[in-house]
């Protein structure tokens, strides 16, 4: 059980977002260290077209050097887990061999510092959005993904490309609480799991939240994007804060 823990989500590390990255390299250089465990609740990535981003030599450089920092820090104790986001859902075992990281099931139930939590994404919780939820299920079966990683590197990211453009437009035309969490899915999680902790990330709405469920007061903490200021969540024995840079 891991006595102080670091969780991060939302990154969208691009090329084209330089800052972002050096700011994640600084993390993982300065921060993370001094934890037992790293907690990346997804989308570490803005997009990912499969593992041969780290093999084909036409690959991003900036995945292998992800990989690398992630792999320094998992080589100096630190224990590092990666859950699939809705931009990075296509990370696999390659990458993960590649950082000495292991996959999080969404949702999964960890124990820190006495604590027993929910991790989640986040984008299960956004019911609402049922535009969303659809193409959700659809890009997650097993059928899509193996007609998709069958293409060149190339044509995968072309189509990413295109993926996160029609959601910049879908987003823009949708109300704002819609994209948020329901609160009666997560009640439903609470209550499911058992438990009274939760931390999730996804929509870049850093917070800490109390619900009632059942009688019981529950806890949920909301991570922040790194597509600004960015920032963590830290957890030990003296409780959780969210750090800003």
């Amino acid at each position: 059980m891991a006595k102080r823990a670091l969780f991060i989500s939302d990154l969208h590390l691009a090329g084209e977002r330089p800052e972002s990255s050096d700011q994640f390299f600084r993390f993982l250089r300065e921060e993370a260290p001094r934890a037992d465990a790293l907690y990346v609740l997804g989308d570490l990535f803005e997009s990912w077209a499969g593992d041969d981003e780290l093999t084909d030599r036409r690959g991003d450089p900036l995945a292998t050097e992800v990989a690398r920092g992630i792999r320094a820090l998992t080589d100096a104790g630190v224990k590092v887990h990666v859950m699939h986001g809705n931009r990075d859902f296509l990370v696999g075992e390659g990458f993960l061999e590649a950082c000495g990281a292991q996959l999080l099931d969404d949702p999964s139930v960890v124990k820190i510092a006495g604590k027993r939590l929910a991790l989640l994404h986040g984008d299960t919780l956004c019911t609402d959005d049922h535009d969303y939820q659809a193409w959700r299920r659809t890009v997650r079966s097993a059928a899509w993904r193996r007609e998709f990683l069958a293409k060149p590197l190339a044509s995968r990211r072309e189509a990413a490309a295109g993926l996160r453009e029609k959601s910049k437009q879908a987003v823009g035309a949708k109300p704002a609480e819609i994209m948020d969490v329901n609160p009666q899915a997560v009640c439903e999680v609470f209550r499911h799991l058992k438990l009274r902790h939760m931390i999730h990330g996804h929509t870049h709405r850093p917070a800490r939240h109390q619900h009632e469920v059942d009688g019981a007061r529950c806890e949920r903490w909301v991570l922040p994007d790194w597509y600004a200021r960015g920032g963590y969540l830290a957890l030990d024995a003296v409780g959780a804060r969210l750090v800003s840079f």
